[in-house]
C-alpha cells in the first residue's frame, strides 16, 4: 500500500503534473542533496528530478500574465501539504532511529529483518523517497513498539478524496462530511 509520494515514480514518468507533486519535488529535492554526497543512485535521481522540477516551472510559472490570485493560493495550499508530509515523514523516521537505538539494532538490521537486502532501499524508505509497504510499517508496530499513527499516515490522495465525496453525494447524506483539512491532503 502506497500512502504517499514515491520520488522514483515520478523520475520515472518523466513528468511533474501537478502543482502538489512540484511542491513534493522541490522537498525531495533537499533530501537528495544530502543523500547524493554518499551515493551515485541519489546523486543520479537528483539530477533527473532537477530537470522535471526545470520543465514544470517553464510550463507553469514562467508565463507572468497566466499567474493570477488563484494560481498562488492553490501553490500556497499544496506548499503546505508537502510540509505537512515532509513533517510526517521526519518524525516517523526519528521515533524508528530512536526506537532502533534502545533495542542496540541499525538500520540495516531492520532492512533484514523486513526482507530488504538493499542498504540504499532502507535509506529511501526511512527519507521518503520511497514509501514502506504497510506489511513493513506492521512489522516495525510491533517489533519497535511505536503507535502505529505515528507510522502510518492518515492523508488521503485528491483521488480518493474524490471518490470519496462523490459517493458520500450519492447517498444523499448530509451529516456525513468529509472534514479535516489536516487529514485530507491531496
Amino acid at each position: 500500500m502506497k500512502t504517499h509520494f514515491d520520488i522514483e515514480k515520478i523520475v520515472e514518468n518523466g513528468l511533474i503534473s501537478n502543482e502538489l507533486d512540484y511542491e513534493r519535488a522541490l522537498i525531495a529535492d533537499r533530501k537528495l542533496r544530502l543523500l547524493a554526497s554518499e551515493n551515485l543512485h541519489f546523486k543520479n535521481l537528483r539530477f533527473k528530478l532537477r530537470d522535471l522540477i526545470e520543465k514544470y516551472e517553464i510550463s507553469e510559472w514562467s508565463d507572468v500574465d497566466k499567474i493570477d490570485e488563484n494560481k498562488l493560493l492553490e501553490s500556497d495550499k499544496y506548499e503546505r501539504i508537502a510540509e505537512l508530509e515532509r513533517l510526517f515523514i521526519e518524525t516517523r523516521k526519528q521515533s524508528i532511529r530512536n526506537r532502533l537505538k534502545e533495542f542496540d539494532l541499525t538500520q540495516e538490521n531492520l532492512a533484514s529483518i523486513l526482507g530488504h537486502k538493499s542498504k540504499t532501499h532502507m535509506s529511501e524508505l526511512m527519507n521518503g523517497i520511497k514509501p514502506f509497504t504497510l506489511k513493513d510499517l506492521i512489522i516495525i508496530n510491533r517489533l519497535l513498539k511505536i503507535e502505529i499513527a505515528i507510522l502510518i499516515p492518515v492523508f488521503l490522495s485528491k483521488e480518493d478524496q474524490t471518490k470519496v465525496k462523490e459517493a458520500i453525494i450519492k447517498l444523499d447524506k448530509p451529516k456525513v462530511k468529509l472534514t479535516s483539512d489536516d487529514l485530507v491532503l491531496c
